[in-house]
C-alpha cells in the first residue's frame, strides 16, 4: 500500500481542510498523479465539483467567485507563468496552491508579487511527483523516453530535462517515505551514473536539510539501472493478466481504451484497471491467462445468481431490498462486463496473431540454449505467412540478443529475410538494438550463462522441467533482487555514489529503471514482497513499457543518432 497510500494521503490533506465547493486545477502530469489514487466519486465526496487543467483555465474569463480553487501543480516555469496570469486576474474566491515538488525562492517571489488581490490562502509543497500505479510500482510518464538511448556525443538539450524529471520523481518518493538512501548505479550505463550523481547531490548537498530524517540503523538503498541491461523482458509476449492487457491492448494511468475494439456502449469504451478499486483485478492481476478464464467464469456464475434473486420481487420488502442493493448490483454488472470484454478481446488477438505458437519460441529464445534449433525455429516462423510483421521483428531481435557472438553469418541471413518479408521493417533497427544493448554493453547475467551460480540454477530448472512453458521467463530484475537480499550485489558492477557504503541488508530498496519498467517486473516485485524476505522492494521507471513502446523509443533514438552522425 506504500506509494498509493502516500499519494492518497497528500490529496486527502489538500482537500479535506478546505470547506465548501471547490475546483481542482491540475496540469498534464498531476492529472495522472491524482487520477490513479483518487476516483471521481471520491473527489465529489470532498466537494470537488469541477476538475480543470491549468492551461485551459487560463483561456476562460468567466468569474466563479463562489468556488475555491485548489491548485496541484508541478513547480515548472510554464505552470508558474500560468499562475502569475491567473492570480493577476483572479476568477475564484480563494486560491490554495499546492506543488508536487520543491519550489525555488524566485518562484515564491513571483507568486507573491502576482497576488495583489490577496486571494492566495496558502502555499504548500506536497511531495507526490510520481504516478503510483500500484502499491510498489511507480512511473513518471516521461514523453521523451528515447533520450536514455542516445549516445554521449549526441547531448541534445532535452537530455538534461529528462534527467531532471527523473531526479525530481525519485527525490519525492524518498520524501514521501521520509528516508534518505545510499545510492548505487549500474557501472556500464552513463545515464544511470549521471542520474545517481545528480540525485546524490540534491539529497546530500543542495537540500540536505530537507532529507535529514531520523536515521535508521541501515539506510534504504536506491539502485539506478538501465533498461538496456535487460532488453529481453519488454520484447516478450505476456501471459499474466495485467501484463497481457498492457501488451495486447495498452494501459495508461490504470485505464484501458477499448474504443477501437468494436461496438461497445459509451460507458465501457474506457475502463479502469486498478488494484485499489477492483477486488477481482487485485486478486487476479498476476494470474496466468488460463486461470483468469476460470476465475471470470466463477464471477459470471455469481453474478447470475444475484441477477436471478433480483428477478424474484414479490413484496414491498423485496422491492426495498432491491433498491438498497441496486448500486452494488450495477457495480457488479459493470465489473463483470469489463473483465469479460477484456478477456474476449485478448483471446481474439491471441488467435489472430497465433501468439501461443510464437510465444513458445520467444520463451525458448529467452530461457533455453541451443542455437541450431533456435535458428531453424525462427526461420520457419519468418516463412510462415500467418505471422505478423511485428512478431517477426520480435523473434529476430530475441535471437540476435542471445546469439550475436555465436552465429554472425546466420544472423545476417535472418536480417535479410526480415527485410525482404516485412516491408515496414526499418533497416538497421536490430543492429541498432545490439549496439545499444548487446552483450558488450550489459552488466547483469541476462541469460544465466556467465555466473556459476546461475548456470547451476538453470541446469536444475532444466532437469526439473517448467510448470508453464509460456511464463518460464524471469526478468533480470529477479536476480538483482535476490543478489540484494543475499548481500551479493557486487560493488564493482554497481558502485556506490560518494563515500557511502551499506552495512547489513537494507530493509527498503527502490530500484529505478531508466528507460522504463514492465508489468512482468512489477509482478516479480509484488511476489518478492509477498515472500516476507525482510526486504521491501519498490520499482520505478521513466515509463511503463510494452513491446510497442520499447520499439517506438528504439526507432526514435536510431533516427536521432543517424541524423546527428550525418550532421557531424
Amino acid at each position: 500500500m506504500v506509494l498509493v497510500s502516500a499519494a492518497r494521503d497528500y490529496v486527502n490533506r489538500m482537500l479535506q481542510d478546505i470547506s465548501g465547493m471547490k475546483v481542482l486545477i491540475l496540469d498534464s502530469q498531476t492529472v495522472s498523479i491524482v487520477s490513479v489514487v483518487y476516483s471521481q466519486s471520491e473527489l465529489l465526496q470532498k466537494e470537488v465539483f469541477l476538475v480543470e487543467l491549468v492551461d485551459s483555465i487560463s483561456k476562460s474569463k468567466e468569474s466563479m467567485s463562489h468556488l475555491k480553487a485548489v491548485y496541484f501543480l508541478r513547480p515548472t516555469l510554464e505552470n508558474i507563468q500560468h499562475l502569475r496570469r491567473q492570480l493577476a486576474n483572479p476568477r475564484f474566491g480563494e486560491s490554495h496552491l499546492f506543488f508536487s515538488n520543491m519550489l525555488k525562492d524566485t518562484q515564491i517571489h513571483i507568486l507573491a508579487d502576482s497576488d495583489e488581490q490577496e486571494v492566495v490562502q496558502q502555499v504548500q509543497e506536497y511531495y507526490a511527483d510520481f504516478v503510483a500505479i500500484d502499491p510498489y510500482h511507480f512511473t513518471l510518464n516521461i514523453p521523451s523516453n528515447h533520450m536514455y538511448m542516445l549516445p554521449a556525443v549526441v547531448d541534445p538539450p532535452g537530455l538534461q530535462q529528462f534527467c531532471d524529471r527523473i531526479v525530481d520523481g525519485i527525490s519525492t518518493v524518498f520524501l514521501a517515505l521520509k528516508r534518505r538512501p545510499v545510492i548505487r548505479y549500474q557501472r556500464t550505463s552513463d545515464i544511470a551514473k549521471r542520474i545517481a550523481q545528480e540525485t546524490s547531490k540534491l539529497m546530500y548537498q543542495q537540500e540536505s536539510g530537507l532529507f535529514d530524517f531520523r536515521r535508521t540503523e541501515i539506510s534504504p538503498l536506491l539502485l539506478i539501472v538501465d533498461r538496456r541491461d535487460d532488453p529481453v523482458t519488454p520484447l516478450l509476449n505476456q501471459w499474466t493478466y495485467q501484463a497481457m492487457v498492457h501488451e495486447l491492448i495498452g494501459i495508461h494511468d490504470n485505464k484501458v481504451d477499448l474504443s477501437s475494439t468494436g461496438k461497445l456502449p459509451k460507458d465501457q469504451q474506457e475502463v479502469v484497471l486498478s488494484s485499489e478499486q477492483d477486488a477481482f483485478f487485485k486478486a487476479n492481476m498476476y494470474e496466468n491467462f488460463g486461470d483468469i478464464g476460470m476465475s471470470i467464469k466463477r464471477m459470471v456464475d455469481d453474478f447470475q445468481q444475484v441477477a436471478k434473486s433480483n428477478q424474484n420481487i414479490q413484496t414491498i420488502e423485496d422491492m426495498a431490498k432491491f433498491v438498497d442493493s441496486y448500486p452494488e448490483y450495477r457495480k457488479m454488472h459493470g465489473n463483470v462486463s469489463k473483465h469479460v470484454t477484456l478477456v474476449t478481446e485478448m483471446s481474439k488477438i491471441v488467435g489472430e496473431r497465433r501468439l501461443m505458437l510464437i510465444s513458445e519460441r520467444e520463451q525458448d529464445l529467452a530461457c533455453n540454449g541451443g542455437q541450431v534449433a533456435a535458428f531453424e525455429a525462427v526461420t520457419n516462423l519468418l516463412n510462415n505467412e500467418s505471422v505478423s510483421d511485428i512478431d517477426r521483428l520480435h523473434l529476430v531481435m530475441l535471437y540476435a540478443l542471445r546469439y550475436e557472438k555465436e552465429s554472425p553469418v546466420q544472423l545476417m541471413q535472418l536480417f535479410n529475410k526480415l527485410a525482404s518479408q516485412s516491408p515496414k521493417y526499418k533497416p538497421g533497427l536490430v543492429q541498432f538494438l545490439l549496439k545499444q544493448a548487446g552483450v558488450d554493453k550489459r552488466t547483469g547475467d541476462l541469460y544465466g550463462n556467465r555466473d556459476l551460480l546461475n548456470i547451476a540454477r538453470n541446469m536444475a530448472r532444466g532437469l526439473k522441467g517448467v510448470e508453464n512453458v509460456y511464463t518460464q521467463h524471469q526478468p533480470l530484475l529477479f536476480q538483482t533482487m535476490e543478489s540484494i537480499i543475499k548481500g551479493r550485489l557486487r560493488d564493482v558492477d554497481y558502485p556506490f555514489v560518494g563515500n557511502h557504503f551499506q552495512q547489513g541488508r537494507p530493509q527498503d530498496v527502490v530500484i529505478f529503471i531508466v528507460g522504463g519498467t514492465t508489468y512482468e517486473e512489477s509482478r516479480s516485485v509484488a511476489l518478492q514482497n509477498a515472500s516476507n524476505s525482510g526486504t521491501r522492494f519498490i520499482l520505478g521507471g521513466s515509463v511503463v513499457l510494452n513491446s510497442k513502446r520499447f520499439l517506438k523509443d528504439l526507432e526514435e533514438a536510431q533516427r536521432i543518432a543517424k541524423y546527428s552522425t550525418n550532421v557531424v
